[in-house]
């Protein structure tokens, strides 16, 4: 062509919780039935909203008004019900201008890191979510800048690292959150919020928190939002329904602004983004007319409560299951659908390997495991061997060797199945050297 089209980032756009189902199909291809531990979607691992919810989006179908556009921010009553619910958290009070609704927060996403300076940096989390860390790099056209959460800390992010590369690198201009987080399921108590809040405050950056899971804490954790620790720093909260009734395939979620008004800058920037979905004309309009409707109703909040206890029953299965394996380091989840699977140090190496059967699998897998992380090579290894599809950690723009696994499995015996077919293939490997 006569100019170059490509955009300068787009190399840094990587999905490795999808990119894995190339490998698994292939495999699949095969002849090897693929078990999908990959991706949080809760519909396809057996769960079911509840039909009192179903019932309320049956009811919205019939009704001519969730055919047409909606405002560009979002439904009005819907609005104010989000603001509503803001206020009740905490001190900080928000109005309904103040809450803007995209097409699922990957639409979020990609604008909030779309429309900011290239210059701009996001630092974020390692392990960080793809979504964030690829739409943060492909932005910039560098790799994604992190702060170390800590393994042997229940996976907390280490301030000091986070202070230290904050204050001396001035093109930081965001602090990424994620909390409840993914991939390791911790949960941030409020002294941590408290402090990284005071890190943004002090060298005059604003903060992004992703809170889609903040009504899926157990095991005694608490989600504690960032409007409750925000004060007069500038902040976006991300909130959805995707992961609570489940709905992913609705594709809806939305942003809660804190301080637009804080400095021009912001302000400008959280224009912009509206300005964006006005291009859109608007972001779908049923499923955020059932809002106001599901999570008002009474029985929302008992929908919650059994799907916490039920969580938190699985959590401390998994975390009881792998915690007994020799080489690897497990923290027992504290909210959202995950598990981390920490590998020791030094125990992995390039020569490990898991028996294939299949003289075909067996041979496609050796013929990709050349040249990758040591901990993508278990994976691939465990596929072809067991048919069990995880993600690495260093697929989660992390250095630090392992891999992710759900708690979503809703079939208890196939539940059992994964996890002890996973341990067991962990022992296998360690000792295959």
């Amino acid at each position: 062509m006569r100019r170059d089209i490509e955009h300068v980032g787009w190399g840094q756009l990587s999905y490795e919780i999808r990119e894995i189902v190339a490998v698994a199909e292939e495999i699949m291809e095969l002849g090897v039935d693929i078990t999908w531990e990959n991706i949080g979607d809760p519909v396809a691992k057996g769960e079911r909203v509840p039909q009192w919810i179903k019932d309320i989006i049956i009811q919205l179908v019939s009704e001519n008004k969730t055919y047409g556009y909606v405002a560009t921010r979002g439904v009005r009553e819907t609005q104010e019900f989000v603001a509503e619910m803001v206020n009740r958290r905490g001190s900080y009070q928000v109005t309904s201008n103040d809450i803007i609704f995209f097409n699922g927060l990957g639409d979020a996403v990609a604008k909030i890191f779309g429309y900011l300076k290239r210059e701009a940096r996001v630092i974020g989390p390692s392990p960080a979510y793809s979504t964030h860390s690829s739409a943060e790099a492909s932005h910039s056209g560098y790799e994604h800048l992190t702060y170390e959460l800590d393994p042997y800390n229940n996976w907390m992010p280490d301030l000091g690292d986070l202070e230290k590369k904050v204050k001396y690198n001035d093109s930081i201009s965001g602090i990424l959150i994620i909390n409840p987080d993914n991939p390791t399921g911790a949960v941030y108590p409020r002294f941590i919020l408290e402090k990284m809040v005071d890190i943004a405050r002090t060298y005059n950056v604003f903060l992004i928190c992703d809170e889609i899971y903040a009504n899926l804490t157990y095991n005694g954790s608490e989600a504690v939002s960032l409007s409750e620790v925000i004060r007069d720093v500038p902040g976006i909260a991300l909130r959805g329904i995707s992961k609570e009734y489940p709905w992913p395939g609705a594709r809806c979620g939305w942003i809660e602004v804190f301080n637009q008004d804080s400095t021009p800058e912001f302000k400008r920037y959280i224009k912009s983004l509206v300005n964006a979905k006005m291009l859109e004309v608007c972001s779908t309009s049923l499923p955020q007319y059932s809002i106001p409707l599901v999570m008002g109703d009474p029985r929302y909040e008992t929908h919650l409560e059994k799907r916490r206890k039920t969580f938190e029953h699985r959590a401390y299965e998994a975390w009881k299951t792998f915690s007994e394996v020799d080489g690897i380091h497990v923290v027992k989840p504290q909210g959202a659908f995950y598990m981390s699977i920490l590998f020791n140090d030094d125990v992995l190496n390039d020569r490990q390997a898991l028996p294939i059967d299949n003289p075909e699998v067996k041979a496609y897998v050796e013929g990709i495991v050349q040249d990758v992380e040591v901990d993508k090579r278990f994976v691939y290894y465990l596929l072809g061997s067991t048919g069990i599809c995880v993600v690495p950690l260093t697929g989660f723009c992390c250095a630090r060797k392992g891999f992710r696994v759900t708690l979503l499995e809703m079939d208890d015996e196939k539940r059992k199945w994964t996890w002890d077919t996973i341990t067991r293939s962990i022992t296998t490997y360690l000792n295959s050297d």
